[in-house]
């Protein structure tokens, strides 16, 4: 029913001159890169004043209605960021600005899948309070637990793959080996790094 692009190989097998796996590359690279402006524009809105006024207001408001077993959970949070809110505000924009940048330019990217999916496994867990699924007139499971699905996805996609099209990594590792360490999941060297769009 349904029938294999790459008839009789694995996608691993393909060869870094196989077209179809370059149009992989190239729709993850651009897949990547949509996904960082997405992120850029929450960095900005994180930058704003009324982000810092309000750090331990969302907190607090994502500890409302939580079951009596999750309330330490979200205490433990507040108290840990209330002596200093503005710092936890600047860390909080600093990541994800950070991490928008490193999508969009694909740099780093093996380093960037980490941080963003556990950082928005923080987020999903605290602000967005695991996306209260068993609170009164819940209506969604909260929108970070999709980012970190997202992130997975890329890593995954990068392991099979490569390293996507249109990113710095790419760039990096055709002039210093080592950064690969640090740029993929992929132990597959094929696609990279002499071939670069």
């Amino acid at each position: 029913m349904f029938k294999d692009s790459i008839p009789n190989q694995s996608l691993a097998q393909s060869g870094p001159n196989d077209p179809t796996r370059k149009n992989r590359q190239k729709l993850v690279g651009g897949l990547r890169i949509v996904f960082g402006v997405f992120w850029l524009i929450d960095a900005r809105l994180k930058w704003s004043p009324a982000f810092f006024h309000e750090y331990v207001g969302l907190l607090k408001a994502a500890a409302v209605g939580q079951p009596p077993w999750l309330q330490p959970w979200f205490h433990g949070w507040i108290a840990l960021v209330s002596p200093h809110p503005d710092v936890w505000a600047v860390l909080t924009a600093l990541i994800e600005t950070v991490t928008a940048l490193g999508l969009i330019f694909g740099f780093a990217q093996k380093l960037g899948y980490l941080i963003g999916s556990l950082f928005s496994l923080a987020i999903w867990s605290t602000a967005e309070g695991f996306g209260g699924p068993y609170t009164p007139g819940a209506t969604d499971i909260g929108t970070s637990i999709i980012y970190f699905l997202v992130f997975v996805y890329l890593a995954a996609m990068q392991y099979m793959e490569g390293l996507p099209a249109y990113s710095l990594d790419r760039w990096i590792i055709a002039h210093w080996t080592p950064w690969r360490k640090i740029a993929t999941f992929s132990t597959d060297a094929t696609g990279w790094p002499s071939d670069h769009p």
